[in-house]
């Protein structure tokens, strides 16, 4: 693959750019959850597992960079082309799986009103173990390299065998999970809809509900799958796309670039922001609590004061 074409050599310098933005964002997003302590609960534990699965396919989309010079030395960077392709098939899978058990949790609590947090290590385990094996399978049969839609290291589709291959260990899975994470949170929210409906006309929510208070921690989690339809649908175009074309379309490539990237950076801005907002929002409550406190405080005080001076002025006087 000739590598000294625009094509290449800007696609080439857009991944690391594009993926080392994602990787600050990311890296910030999980300070924060750390230093705030805030993995203590699932829903940020779920978040801080996107984040982290966000981190590491931004770094292995970042060593795409290194094959700018691939034609001087093919049979070394033929290795490593291998092992990015490798690495970038195990980190999509794990940051698919992950979406997908976010998805599935948020849908169980708020349609089926399941609490599934005990399912939290089957998420992690088959979120590390899953793509792992599907990985290997190119491996195997010798299918990573660098494809001829993109110059992108990864399961090439050179062939009618390896363009097989793919489909049926990326395109046609993520494809699937695409719409059933679309469909679910498409049910979600009809449900929380008609819900807030039936609940504000006859039984109004209070902030003791803890159903609803659990929910409205549980409900940010939805950026996740929405976020995974927004960037992955340009990527699965351009892959269907390719396998009609020879020759790769530079716009498109830069697009799936920046999606990549966005998909992974979007994750970690989706926590800082959800952090960010819970912490105004908390202080403006306490505040809010504060003020209420010193009214109810000062309001008592003028009732006993106004009662011991009715009471005073009502008292007879000494006799003489």
């Amino acid at each position: 693959m000739a590598n000294s074409s625009g094509t290449s050599i800007f696609n080439h310098a857009v991944f690391p750019v594009v993926n080392s933005v994602s990787i600050f964002v990311c890296v910030v997003a999980a300070i924060l959850v750390v230093r705030l302590k805030l993995y203590k609960t699932l829903v940020y534990r779920l978040a801080l597992y996107q984040v982290l699965s966000a981190l590491v396919m931004s770094s292995v989309g970042a060593m795409q960079g290194v094959l700018i010079n691939y034609d001087e030395s093919p049979t070394i960077y033929g290795r490593v082309c291998t092992a990015i392709g490798l690495l970038l098939t195990y980190t999509e899978w794990m940051k698919l799986l992950f979406t997908t058990w976010v998805t599935f949790h948020l849908f169980c609590f708020a349609v089926l009103h399941k609490n599934l947090k005990k399912l939290e290590v089957l998420y992690v385990v088959t979120s590390l173990l899953v793509p792992a094996l599907i990985a290997i399978v190119p491996l195997v049969t010798h299918a990573y390299g660098l494809s001829s839609d993109g110059d992108v290291c990864y399961i090439y589709a050179n062939t009618s065998v390896a363009f097989i291959e793919r489909l049926a260990l990326w395109d046609g899975p993520a494809m699937l999970m695409l719409i059933a994470a679309s469909i679910s949170m498409v049910v979600v929210v009809i449900k929380l809809a008609s819900q807030v409906c039936r609940r504000s006309k006859y039984e109004p929510i209070t902030d003791g509900d803890q159903y609803w208070k659990a929910l409205n921690q549980l409900f940010p989690l939805a950026a996740f799958p929405i976020l995974f339809f927004i960037f992955e649908i340009p990527i699965l175009i351009y892959h269907l796309y390719a396998t009609q074309h020879s020759t790769p379309n530079e716009a498109m490539l830069i697009s799936i670039a920046v999606c990549f990237a966005l998909w992974s950076a979007s994750s970690g801005a989706t926590v800082i922001i959800h952090i960010s907002v819970a912490r105004i929002c908390g202080r403006k409550h306490k505040d809010t609590k504060r003020v209420n406190v010193s009214d109810s405080h000062r309001l008592v005080t003028k009732h006993v004061a106004t009662a011991n001076s009715a009471t005073r002025f009502s008292l007879a006087p000494p006799s003489v």
